[in-house]
């Protein structure tokens, strides 16, 4: 199973830092926050992993390489170079499918590059059995946050997700999907992921589960400074 890491953001709240770095290469604790995402999918056996970039795109493969330091392959799409920006979650995904091994119906991790989960693991067991099953995404969620209030979907009495109905989660950036769930967005739109999640809602056709373990949305200069002093 192969993974997509979504980098291709303009970081504007995580300004200054953010003008001379894309956000997922700013260190915390030590290292990028998307490397914890390469360490995490590397231990999982995921030997492939697509990173779409573009702000200050040609950093990425400067200072991440071609994976062979964690006994994988990275592969990128420039949407910077290829169409003038970034394309947004949904429109990047659709976009990398093809690099994605995307052949059928092959399921895929992705996760935001932005987002500070350390004690998630990216289990091969689950990746099986959504395989195996006929879902077309299985979203983790965690708890409504101080920076997110509202939330954004609910989780019914049988795992499924809904668009309201019951208290509402926050979606953790994280998820295993299908090809085609992203067939309402065409290759190279820009397009939010919320559009191809609407879409599968409505058939009844994504799943989800709570992640109880730490979880940090890093937007801020504020956020990673506090991070980094605990």
């Amino acid at each position: 199973m192969r993974a997509i890491i979504l980098a291709a953001g303009r970081g504007e709240r995580m300004r200054p830092l953010t003008d001379h770095t894309p956000k997922p290469l700013l260190k915390a604790r030590g290292k990028p926050l998307i490397e914890w995402h390469i360490e995490a999918l590397a231990r999982a056996g995921v030997q492939d992993i697509v990173i779409n970039c573009a702000w200050l795109e040609e950093q990425f493969p400067a200072v991440l390489g071609d994976g062979s330091r964690w006994g994988l392959r990275l592969h990128y799409c420039f949407e910077q170079q290829r169409f003038g920006g970034a394309l947004e979650t949904g429109g990047g995904i659709a976009t990398a499918l093809p690099l994605l091994g995307a052949d059928g119906d092959a399921a895929f991790w992705a996760v935001s590059g932005d987002i500070y989960m350390p004690g998630f693991e990216f289990d091969p067991a689950k990746a099986a059995a959504f395989a195996a099953s006929e879902q077309l995404a299985h979203l983790w969620m965690v708890p409504t946050q101080a920076q997110h209030p509202q939330g954004d979907f609910a989780i019914d009495a049988d795992g499924h997700v809904r668009a309201d109905g019951g208290p509402l989660q926050v979606f953790a950036n994280i998820g295993l999907y299908r090809p085609a769930l992203f067939g309402v967005i065409r290759a190279g739109e820009r397009q939010r992921m919320r559009v191809a999640l609407d879409h599968g809602i409505a058939l009844g056709r994504i799943t989800a589960e709570l992640h109880d373990g730490p979880w940090i949305n890093v937007g801020t200069p504020e956020q990673l400074d506090a991070l980094n002093a605990t």
